[in-house]
């Protein structure tokens, strides 16, 4: 795994702990970035990809400190990685091990992330008794199947949208990574009258200026294991997406998809980061200049980490709901009038709210582990 050095990505917000776990006979091999508690017990999501590193993992983990900040949220920011291909038959004897060897950091709560899923947090919790994200029958609300982060988008999309004059009825839209979170935020989002014009997967890309059925795309992916699969529209590359037609954009895979080599071809006005960290900084700022509206992953992908928050304090899915529309609304509006006032890209107006949050919670007695001079976003 990646290793660097805490001063090569880390600053005087955090990380206050990276917890490296390697079992040689197991093979299990992971990491646990602990960014931040000074608004509380850090909450965030279990990555399992064989590809996985260290800086990722902190980025995530900072990513998670500021959404949880400007969520108002009684957590900081964490996150964990498996070295591990989540569709191999040891994953099961790797999530569990994982778990044993985290129980210690109780400062963490472990949820689902790329690779890993409800059934995934119910073998955490019963290794070591935390977890959010859990199925519905162990009193959990499942993010996945009820499509908290998407739903988040979409009433993020309600604020974003009359900012820049974008009419959400009959706007085209266009979803790199047709998964967890982005098939529910095109469903969400065609409840808008929004219309699914692109999707992609880690295996392929479909195209249909006319639109595309949303339950039969998710049908082709579940039958062939693509959204390629589909029999209608016109087979794409996954990188031509990103250059298509369209008014929204909705980046929903790996991080750093949008950047330098494509960010010239984003056609799109309004784009929603549905993933974390999905764009390099430099493309982002990019984007910014050319009038694109870029409404940062912490503020627009929230929806799940209220939901597990909501659910680690014994809410129920009504009240999750609830409470993703009232936040999300909320902070869309304000960063994006922040960053109007101020001249500054919408990234740095939500850095800012994020970080005042944090800042204040540090002066109440909880882990004051930063300073008042922090302004880096090294997120990006």
């Amino acid at each position: 795994m990646n290793t660097p050095s805490i001063g090569s990505f880390g600053d005087q917000l955090g990380p206050i702990r990276i917890v490296h776990v390697w079992e040689p006979m197991s093979g299990l091999r992971g990491v646990v970035v602990i960014d931040n508690v000074a608004c509380g017990p850090s909450i965030g999501g279990v990555r399992m990809q064989p590809d996985v590193t260290t800086e990722e993992v902190f980025r995530l983990a900072r990513a998670m400190t500021l959404k949880n900040a400007a969520a108002g949220l009684p957590h900081g920011g964490g996150k964990a990685g498996i070295l591990a291909d989540p569709g191999g038959p040891d994953k099961q004897r790797l999530v569990r091990a994982f778990a044993r060897a985290i129980e210690p950091l109780t400062d963490y709560i472990p949820g689902p992330d790329m690779g890993t899923d409800e059934t995934c947090m119910a073998w955490v919790r019963d290794e070591i008794g935390r977890a959010v994200g859990l199925p519905r029958v162990l009193g959990g609300i499942p993010l996945d199947e009820i499509g908290a982060t998407g739903f988040g988008l979409a009433r993020c999309a309600e604020v974003a949208a009359p900012a820049i004059g974008l009419e959400l009825d009959g706007a085209r839209l266009a979803v790199e990574g047709f998964g967890s979170v982005g098939r529910h935020a095109a469903t969400f989002l065609a409840e808008l009258g929004v219309r699914l014009v692109a999707a992609s997967d880690s295996r392929g890309a479909v195209y249909d200026p006319d639109g595309l059925p949303i339950a039969e795309l998710v049908a082709a992916k579940r039958e062939t294991g693509s959204v390629g699969g589909y029999s209608g529209g016109k087979v794409i590359t996954k990188e031509e997406l990103f250059a298509l037609p369209c008014d929204v954009l909705v980046p929903a895979a790996r991080p750093d998809s949008i950047h330098e080599g494509n960010q010239d071809g984003i056609q799109a006005r309004l784009v929603l980061q549905g993933a974390n960290i999905p764009a390099t900084a430099a493309a982002e700022l990019a984007l910014h200049e050319r009038g694109v509206l870029v409404v940062p992953d912490f503020i627009a992908n929230a929806g799940g980490v209220i939901c597990a928050s909501v659910e680690f304090h014994g809410g129920g899915q009504a009240a999750a709901f609830e409470a993703i529309a009232e936040k999300i609304r909320r902070n869309t509006e304000e960063v994006i009038e922040r960053s109007r006032s101020a001249g500054a890209p919408v990234r740095r107006a939500a850095v800012d709210l994020a970080r005042e949050r944090v800042l204040e919670a540090s002066r109440y007695g909880r882990e004051a582990c930063l300073s008042a001079t922090a302004g880096s976003d090294p997120t990006q």
